[in-house]
């Protein structure tokens, strides 16, 4: 049984996430996802099911095709998916937010209408590109040129550890429009994955193998102008309004997944018996637990304010860093704490923990690492 809180929640949030969670339990049962893991696949079925649904359009417009849902709404989805399975929230969000939502905020009308009733519908996936073999916590060094000729722009350059690269349709990618004017002349572009002179390339890592990290390598990409999104050399605005939402999201996915780690444990824990009682009686391995509940719950609660603070109209610069740093160490140390909790048994491919360690610890250095985002919080105390 999900150990997943409702309390705060809407009567219609609580319905979604029980539809959510009813669903991807019958698309994307634990076999599936070793399987999925073991094979390094992407989960076609579980994002079709959840675009047929209507999930992928929760946050856009309703003249897009979406449902005009609140960021406390795509909070309840996210936190659902991270605690089903994280490789389903790293599935969906390249798509619907860190691509899809550039659309959304700054892409010309033609744009938004033209590609987010096909996101919605599920058609069409998306991958964001920024990181790049030079450019990782300081963006504003990207080196990828794009430099007009006539109705389009051509792209030269390379991305590194592109999440979903490899199965996109479109690329929303990071570009210098005016190289010598550092982060005033970035510009982001909507880029056909297929063109020609693009090549992507999956990446073998430790975790997060059913949606890979991408190199993406650009040699004389034409982009048609109107691929341009928003304005030219204004992307770095651009960039920061959508890298706070990518940051909400990685705290929900954290906070959903830090629960899945202590109900998984603690389903071994009371079978488990050690000098003729379950190992949960030990004060040892309770106060473990006890441990783990305070971080997940501590994680939910500065997630979801930071939900309201945006429904609010707010800019909560500060406040989503620390819920992304919060949410994400959490998860990772709960992951940690389970594995020491299971034993032997954790660190076998049998068991599911392996996994949950292995997925949550790219997430301290995903979406900002969390080095950097304490700069953003020093920043903000005016230090």
């Amino acid at each position: 049984m999900s150990g997943l809180t409702t309390f705060g929640l809407t009567d219609e949030q609580k319905l979604m996430r029980a539809s959510v969670l009813e669903l991807l339990a019958r698309v994307l049962p634990r076999e599936r996802i070793r399987e999925l893991d073991r094979t390094g696949t992407f989960p076609f079925e579980a994002f079709d099911a959840l675009a047929q649904a209507g999930w992928m359009g929760l946050l856009y417009p309703e003249a897009y095709g979406g449902m005009a849902g609140s960021h406390t709404d795509l909070t309840v989805l996210i936190e659902t998916l991270g605690y089903h399975f994280t490789g389903v929230a790293t599935a969906y969000l390249p798509t619907v937010v860190y691509g899809g939502m550039h659309v959304c905020l700054h892409g010309s009308e033609e744009l938004r209408r033209e590609y987010l009733p096909r996101i919605a519908k599920g058609e069409i996936k998306m991958a964001f590109a920024l990181t790049e073999p030079g450019a990782g916590s300081d963006a504003a060094a990207v080196q990828t040129r794009a430099r007009r000729d006539g109705d389009h722009y051509v792209l030269d350059g390379q991305k590194l550890y592109t999440t979903c690269a490899h199965v996109a349709d479109y690329l929303v990618t990071v570009t210098k429009t005016n190289p010598d004017a550092g982060r005033r002349g970035m510009s982001v572009f909507l880029v056909d994955a297929h063109a020609p002179g693009l090549t992507i390339r999956p990446l073998e890592t430790l975790g997060r193998r059913a949606t890979h990290a991408n190199e993406v390598f650009f040699e004389g990409v034409r982009v048609p102008a109107s691929h341009l999104i928003g304005r030219e050399n204004g992307g770095w605005g651009q960039l920061m309004k959508c890298l706070n939402l990518e940051r909400l999201c990685l705290a929900a996915g954290g906070a959903g997944n830090c629960q899945r780690v202590i109900d998984y444990a603690r389903d071994y824990a009371r079978e488990r018996v050690q000098f003729g009682q379950p190992i949960t009686k030990f004060q040892a391995i309770a106060h473990k637990f006890a441990d783990m509940q305070i971080m997940a719950e501590t994680a939910r609660a500065m997630t979801y304010r930071v939900a309201a603070m945006l429904d609010a109209g707010l800019d909560p610069a500060m406040e989503t860093a620390i819920a992304k740093i919060a949410a994400t160490e959490a998860n990772f140390r709960c992951a940690d704490l389970g594995m020491q909790v299971m034993g032997g048994a954790g660190y076998t491919m049998e068991h599911d923990l392996q996994m949950f360690f292995r997925d949550s610890r790219i997430n301290l250095i995903g979406g900002g690492s969390n080095e950097i985002l304490r700069n953003v919080i020093a920043r903000r105390m005016d230090l």
